[in-house]
């Protein structure tokens, strides 16, 4: 069994992820795994899951964020 970083919880079926630059985290849920990796949306602050925005070097969730932040010229992608 190996220990959840974020939760701490020593699971049987945990699992390992493997980010670039080669580090390793392990994590008993998609929750955990999602808390630790997903990127934070610079405008409301949510976890970004699917398909977000980047300019520069800042990460919006939708366009309507984006646009919060003076970046009128990014849209969502259907």
């Amino acid at each position: 069994m190996a220990v959840c970083e974020v939760c701490h919880n020593d699971y049987e079926m945990s699992f390992e992820v493997r980010a670039a630059g080669g580090a390793v985290h392990t994590f008993d849920s998609i929750e955990c795994a999602a808390q630790k990796m997903a990127p934070v949306c610079d405008n409301c602050q949510c976890r970004i899951l699917g398909h977000g925005l980047q300019a520069d070097g800042q990460f919006f969730c939708c366009a309507h964020c984006a646009r919060q932040k003076g970046f009128a010229q990014l849209v969502d992608h259907a």
